[in-house]
């Protein structure tokens, strides 16, 4: 039976960035599912203050419907989908970025619903909760403060973490462009910025929440590495293929690659989309041939 990609989305962003890769999929015979976490999509806060011109002190106090969110709830929210999708064949579940949080919470708890997992320079926490990542020398080269150069209001007040990425700051937007789609023009860049939504909920779940062998090892897995990512760096993503790989030693990781920044694997979706569609065919074989 034919697969179905589950598709997962990173912080600040929602399903329509996976629109061009949908397109690829489906041109190659494959059908996908991109989903909105909640609070995300049409579900996401868009406040008046955040249109132009814009009110940036309306903006820094107005509330936001992801306030509350929990891992729990997006985890809760993604196996919703793939119980539907499982119904009509084998599943392959794919992560972007934080999404890899929010897919291994899932895959611990259903690990019945998913084919295979696929990692697509996405957080897949082993040894160390997500945040303590940040510290490690993998991370070193990541600007983490770049969001703050446009962060809007106190994130304990509000509940949340709020950006304005409509901003005009020529520093915020080059930090930006660097961490993100350096590899991009300009122009490819200020449309994929005007898809993110401001706001993105602070929980990124405990040690109880890492890929835990029992369950998520079960389930065959391909990590995709982004051979230029700035916010992920490939030393950072080799670091999780190889915790993963210790983890499950009877079951390591598929390990592809693709060029490109944190987000042009989106903006020219053709290469990841056809190393998916290896993927899937590798599903298809069974687990004797991954």
């Amino acid at each position: 039976m034919q697969p179905t990609f589950i598709l997962v989305h990173g912080a600040f962003a929602n399903s329509f960035s996976f629109a061009p890769l949908q397109a690829e999929l489906g041109l190659l015979g494959h059908r996908s599912v991109a989903v909105d976490l909640p609070g995300h999509g049409f579900g996401a806060t868009y406040t008046r203050a955040y249109q132009a011109p814009q009110d940036l002190e309306g903006l820094a106090a107005a509330p936001g419907a992801i306030k509350g969110v929990t891992l729990a709830d997006n985890a809760a929210h993604l196996i919703g989908v793939l119980e539907r999708a499982k119904e009509n064949g084998p599943v392959i579940l794919v992560s972007h970025s934080r999404g890899g949080i929010t897919a291994t919470a899932a895959a611990n708890a259903r690990p019945d619903l998913i084919d295979r997992i696929v990692y697509v320079s996405a957080w897949c926490p082993v040894d160390l909760d997500v945040n303590d990542y940040y510290a490690e020398p993998e991370m070193a080269s990541v600007d983490a403060a770049s969001l703050a150069l446009a962060m809007a209001g106190n994130p304990a007040e509000l509940g949340l973490l709020r950006v304005n990425f409509r901003t005009a700051d020529p520093a915020a937007l080059a930090a930006f462009k660097a961490a993100f789609l350096a590899d991009g023009t300009d122009e490819e860049f200020l449309t994929f910025l005007n898809t993110f939504q401001p706001d993105e909920n602070l929980d990124v779940g405990t040690s109880a929440d890492r890929a835990q062998a029992a369950t998520w090892g079960r389930i065959p897995k391909t990590y995709v590495r982004l051979a230029d990512d700035a916010s992920i760096p490939l030393a950072t993503q080799d670091r999780l293929i190889r915790e993963g790989d210790a983890l499950t030693p009877d079951n390591p990781y598929d390990v592809r690659t693709v060029a490109g920044s944190h987000l042009k694997w989106l903006v020219d979706p053709a290469p990841a989309a056809r190393v998916l569609a290896d993927v899937a065919a590798l599903t298809a074989a069974g687990p004797d041939r991954s």
